[in-house]
């Protein structure tokens, strides 16, 4: 966008106020004013407008490209057959192209085919970390918390006692929890003492992928439930069993 002082040293008016009539400049202007009639613009004169501004009339010089930024309808600039659709979204990264404004301060340069020295071209990219998480929230969630893709959730697995009191879980979970640190699963291990539909509703809300329950009654079976977080069901396994479960599963889990 040009500044005050240019708009004003072109056409003679504040911003506000300037227009295409009368100035002494190239004009550049999008498709969509392409044979439009009826259009209001600034007279070059402070306080006035024109109207009834009619282009092939009034401005049959214009040169038209396609400038404007695109919105949702507008149909395709290529095959005029497509339509545009806007969706919202969250900016996760971006690159940038620098050219060589500083590798010719830094005098970072190369040598050609012919030895002779030319500056970088140079360009940078970013990636917003604390976005990347707000990015993934926002699409993997329901009514209970977050669903953490496993590729970015902090744990792979939580491990809940239903009561943390009974030395009988206690230590299965402490086991089981050694055993997924050794073989390098990232772990969570619920030990406060809580009421079990507390802690359920906390796992749901952390959105861990994977959530181990360890009860009395499928404890002296010798199982556990293992429960996926989008699962409405958990599934019985072997405790013996279940370390090699929660290391194929989390490969898997959505």
């Amino acid at each position: 966008m040009a500044d005050e002082e240019t708009v004003v040293q072109v056409t003679s008016a504040p911003i506000g106020f300037a227009g295409p009539l009368g100035i002494k400049t190239t004009l550049i202007s999008d498709w969509a004013l392409n044979k439009a009639k009826g259009l209001v613009c600034g007279a070059n004169e402070r306080d006035y407008h024109l109207t009834g501004l009619d282009q092939e009339r009034d401005l049959s010089a214009l040169t038209f490209a396609d400038i404007r930024q695109a919105q949702a309808g507008d149909h395709c600039p290529r095959c005029q057959q497509g339509q545009f659709s806007a969706h919202r979204g969250i900016e996760v990264g971006q690159t940038f192209y620098l050219g060589t404004k500083y590798s010719k301060a830094l005098s970072a340069t190369y040598l050609d085919a012919q030895g002779q020295q030319h500056p970088m071209e140079m360009g940078c990219y970013g990636i917003g970390i604390t976005r990347t998480v707000a990015a993934a929230i926002e699409q993997h969630h329901d009514e209970n918390g977050i669903i953490w893709p496993t590729a970015l959730a902090p744990v792979v697995v939580e491990i809940v006692p239903v009561n943390w009191n009974d030395m009988t879980l206690r230590q299965a979970a402490e086991d089981l929890y050694r055993q997924c640190l050794t073989a390098g699963v990232d772990v969570l291990l619920d030990d406060r003492d809580e009421r079990a539909g507390v802690k359920f509703k906390d796992a749901d809300l952390l959105g861990i992928p994977l959530r181990v329950t360890i009860g009395s009654k499928t404890l002296a079976r010798g199982m556990v439930e293992l429960k996926g977080r989008t699962e409405k069901q958990a599934t019985e396994v072997a405790l013996d069993q279940v370390l090699n479960t929660i290391v194929h599963s989390s490969k898997g889990v959505p």
